[in-house]
């Protein structure tokens, strides 16, 4: 069947209305938006050029915000330099890599802005992941330095064994509550620089815009993750086009992020407003919605990153008759769908959302510059949305070899042109990068990125995200590879075939896990403690499937693809499924049959996936 889905008017923008907010625009923001497209020309742009700018200029101004400390612009800077000059000492240079796997934190924004200082790209580990995973990820990349925070030091204990190691000259250690001591063959790193210079180290000099500031990891279609290349230009314009351009931020600003800063939406669109701008950040150590408000206003935030999941869970709250009493100007994130919109902007009184779609490995972006409601905004060109067959799953092409775009209104694939302006960097591992590649689009010899996703055109260079394709599905705000999860289901022995999918549940974002198993011996005598076991020894929690069906047997196309769509399309729907499904509810830790009171009662929106 080929895709193609007429939206309703609602979806469309009025081309009436979007002169006259674009020309608005350029009047105010015309010659930074020019300047931005520069901006990775330009020398010694890079996130250590702006630190030092705001503590010469702004020394006595909030840099960081934390639980109760607060940081200015020179303290922060200073003791940036005291970790930069420590790692410059052992030998760093620029284009080495230092692993970090330590949580929300001051230390990890200390770390990552002395790694970028001197040019070191900083491996932001993805601290959710386990065994397999957490060393297939440590393995990826080589590593002078490896700093580990203490509460992330029991995971890491468990799989140091099986890690190469031969490239570090030091493991760096930590303290977090200071419940454990020293681990041997660690220093401890704070400790360590206590007494070194202050100064700015020479090197800030000598980074270039183009220079690879971190890598962040996605979840691979091979099952495992692939680390994405973000340059130092990516989070500064980040932080001029956001921060500017929508949230209208300053030196008197502070933006609030809860999400994970190995997360591409913190670490590109919202600590950068901040550093760009001289502004504050207030960090959490992680999202808390019953914390959340409180910390906005004890932070006195004008501005927050949010994920879809952040503003559903914020709407699953009680209404509170001080709801909307906070400092809140704007926020910017992804995700956040069409049917709470309105209401989530009404009921905290957020006069301007900035959702924007991108990704960490992408070459291009849509960013909702003109405040239209229920967008991922404007792009500046340079992408297509073309037909796409979910039978076949694939584009298709034309008479003449070519993919055709899809009207205003329909759905289609998006896809982002590599040209040398705007090139798709892609991951560390070249045939992964070659992967996401697409030639010969629109015209003979042409190069495009293909995302994956398909998104609604809604005229005027606009779009709106419908949904994931392929290997990979979002749940609690990460991209989940479902090729991961049948590698661990695929090694119990209980079970002979898997394929897993994403499940829609009533009033939540993304798709839930779900896996359809062939299992070697009846149901009743499938052992699910042992199955949820090697879940949680290898998998993320966001990537642990919500949902189990049994089946005999799995269907498959005539290359022996299994019909996943078909899967998918049926869901956990006991109306339309006879075989046995389980689900693991929120808060509990066994699968449980779903019965058709369960059943009714996830439809009913009563529990809180």
């Amino acid at each position: 069947m080929l895709e193609k889905q007429i939206s309703s008017d609602s979806n469309i923008i009025d081309p009436t209305e979007f002169n006259k907010r674009f020309q608005e625009f350029m009047m105010k923001h015309g010659k930074l938006f020019l300047e931005l497209g520069q901006m990775r020309e330009k020398p010694n742009i890079s996130w250590g050029y702006f630190l030092e700018k705001d503590a010469e200029e702004f020394p006595d101004n909030p840099a960081i915000k934390f639980e109760d400390k607060v940081l200015t612009y020179k303290e922060f800077n200073d003791k940036v330099n005291q970790y930069a000059n420590y790692f410059i000492s052992l030998g760093l240079k620029k284009d080495d890599v230092v692993k970090v796997l330590i949580k929300n934190r001051i230390e990890l924004l200390i770390v990552y802005s002395a790694n970028a200082k001197i040019g070191v790209i900083s491996s932001l580990i993805n601290t959710d992941l386990r065994k397999k995973t957490l060393v297939y990820s440590l393995n990826l990349t080589p590593g002078k330095i490896i700093i580990v925070g203490e509460e992330c030091y029991e995971t890491f204990n468990e799989i140091k064994s099986d890690l190469n190691l031969s490239d570090a000259i030091q493991l760096c250690f930590i303290h977090d509550s200071h419940e454990m001591s020293l681990p041997e063959g660690f220093i401890n790193l704070p400790h360590t620089v206590l007494n070194l210079p202050v100064d700015n180290p020479s090197t800030t000099k000598t980074i270039t815009p183009q220079d690879i500031i971190a890598y962040i990891f996605t979840s691979g279609t091979t099952g495992l993750p692939k680390a994405a290349l973000l340059s130092h230009a990516r989070v500064t314009i980040g932080g001029f086009a956001f921060g500017n351009m929508i949230a209208g931020f300053t030196s008197n600003d502070t933006i609030y992020i809860s999400l994970p800063f190995f997360h591409g939406t913190a670490l590109m669109t919202g600590w950068p407003c901040a550093i760009v701008n001289a502004g504050a950040l207030a960090i959490a150590r992680k999202f808390s919605t019953s914390q959340f408000w409180d910390d906005i206003r004890k932070h006195n935030a004008t501005c927050f990153s949010y994920v879809g999941e952040i503003c559903r869970y914020l709407m699953n709250q009680p209404p509170k008759p001080d709801d909307s009493d906070n400092p809140v100007r704007a926020v910017i994130g992804n995700g956040l769908r069409p049917d709470i919109w309105d209401d989530f902007k009404k009921r905290f009184d957020i006069p301007y959302i900035g959702e924007f779609y991108g990704s960490s490995e992408g070459n291009g972006a849509f960013a909702n510059l003109l405040n239209f409601d229920c967008t991922c905004g404007y792009s500046t060109g340079g992408f297509a949305i073309i037909r796409y067959n979910h039978e076949e799953d694939k584009p298709i092409r034309n008479e003449n070899g070519f993919f055709e775009k899809v009207g205003t209104g329909e759905v289609g694939l998006l896809l982002f042109e590599s040209t040398e302006d705007a090139k798709f960097r892609g991951y560390t591992d070249e045939n992964a990068t070659e992967a996401k590649l697409l030639r010969n689009v629109l015209k003979e010899g042409d190069l495009w990125f293909n995302t994956g996703d398909l998104m609604l055109d809604q005229g005027n260079n606009h779009a709106q995200f419908v949904d994931r394709l392929g290997d990979t599905f979002r749940w609690k705000g990460h991209n989940v590879s479902t090729t991961e999860i049948e590698e661990v289901l695929n090694i119990f022995d209980q079970i002979s075939m898997s394929c897993v999918y994403g499940a829609k549940i009533p009033a939540t974002d993304g798709r839930a896990g779900m896996a359809t198993i062939v299992p070697t011996s009846s149901v009743s005598d499938f052992e699910f403690i042992k199955l949820q076991n090697l879940f949680n020894d290898n998998l993320a929690p966001y990537a642990i499937p919500v949902f189990l069906r049994f089946k005999s047997s799995i269907s498959t196309t005539q290359t022996f693809k299994f019909k996943k769509l078909d899967l998918k399309n049926e869901g956990f729907n006991l109306q339309n499924i006879e075989d046995p499904l389980f689900v693991m509810l929120p808060d509990e830790s066994e699968y449980k049959l779903l019965t058709k009171e369960i059943y009714e009662k996830i439809q009913n929106q009563g529990y809180s996936f």
